[in-house]
């Protein structure tokens, strides 16, 4: 099984997997939102990093551990399976902070998998980050060797687009088992800001507020001047430095219409993925999309005109859905841990080494 929650904060994806050999078949699928209070202290410690009280930072560890513990218990009464068939849990649990490129490097999750194993009685993996930057690596992304294993094709390059709060390519060559993948920037954690601030809404659903927008070519360009896009991989980011502060740094105190700053920050997104896959993946035939952003109507019209040139399709097509894949994906991660087999890429992260993954938590 694996647990996922991403840079956006609203729940938690569970994925039940067989995983042989040569496959990967999901056997159920299962997603529990966050209550408002819960979701409201995860964005209170996100957004108020130097405020941070220490016990409420460990009680929050408690329950966020709890929480995907009772998400784990649902996800097995879902698969109709006995717990006693499934291996492992995999839990990459909750991003608090992600500082890679620190003086001293971490990526904090929590979600105390202890709690998981108590109320799941089944062997959970958890910490995946902090191995991969013990070796000098970013500690993301991890799922490309996912990608590898799942997508890679023996005739076309094929790019894995996930576009969650941030939106991350892997490059899968035909030909090469050198797989490129690094964060290309915000996917919808812009997006997501900026419709709380101004319509108290979680979301653009459908990406319906951004139609009705203009993109300012002038902000795009200026926006897209950030050094983190001209960047070489391998990097990683987040919502430390892709935030509110960071929006109204280019703003610069002048005035624009809400819905017109909506549709450049979408149009943001695009240009940045797009940019991406042309300089360092141009051979590609393929774009897979997966993550929440692949629900945004307007992103994927407008992403699939800017790149004409390019079979583009959802993960859906291949078997995984597109919310799903990277719950699937750290069960996978578990399964290699297990095995005491590696289970990131150092082309990918920039680790001096490939190494082996999480702690374990035995049941």
């Amino acid at each position: 099984m694996g647990l996922m929650s991403g840079t956006s904060m609203d729940g938690v994806d569970a994925a039940v997997v067989e995983i042989n050999e040569k496959s990967i078949n999901v056997i159920s699928t299962f997603n529990k939102s966050y209550d408002d209070e819960l979701k409201q202290e995860l964005l209170l410690m996100r957004d108020n990093i130097k405020s941070i009280n220490l016990d409420d930072f460990a009680r929050l560890d408690h329950k966020v551990g709890k929480f995907f513990g009772s998400v784990a218990l649902s996800a097995i009464e879902e698969s109709k399976i006995k717990s006693s068939q499934i291996q492992a849990i995999g839990s990459h649990g909750q991003t608090i902070r992600h500082q890679p490129r620190d003086s001293y490097p971490f990526s904090l999750q929590i979600g105390d998998p202890n709690l998981i194993v108590n109320a799941a009685k089944i062997t959970t993996v958890s910490d995946f980050r902090r191995r991969d930057i013990a070796k000098g690596g970013e500690g993301a992304p991890l799922t490309p060797i996912f990608h590898e294993f799942f997508f890679q094709d023996k005739i076309s390059d094929r790019v894995v687009l996930n576009i969650g709060g941030i939106s991350n390519i892997t490059f899968l060559k035909s030909d090469s088992n050198q797989i490129r993948g690094f964060d290309t920037g915000p996917g919808n954690t812009l997006m997501d800001l900026w419709i709380k601030i101004h319509l108290n809404q979680d979301f653009d659903k459908d990406g319906e507020w951004a139609r009705e927008g203009n993109c300012d070519l002038k902000l795009l360009e200026a926006m897209l001047s950030d050094p983190y896009f001209s960047s070489q991989p391998p990097k990683s980011t987040g919502f430390e430095y892709f935030n509110h502060a960071w929006i109204e740094k280019y703003l610069n105190k002048k005035e624009y219409q809400a819905v017109d700053i909506m549709r450049t920050l979408l149009m943001l997104t695009i240009e940045s993925i797009a940019s991406h896959i042309e300089r360092y993946a141009s051979s590609a035939d393929e774009i897979i999309i997966c993550g929440g952003g692949a629900k945004n109507k307007v992103l994927i019209e407008l992403l699939k005109d800017r790149m004409k040139n390019k079979d583009i399709s959802l993960s859906d097509h291949y078997g995984i859905n597109t919310d799903y894949l990277e719950a699937v994906a750290f069960a996978f991660l578990a399964k290699k841990t297990l095995s005491q087999e590696p289970g990131n890429i150092k082309s990918v992260t920039g680790a001096n080494d490939d190494v082996i993954l999480g702690g374990i938590y035995l049941a």
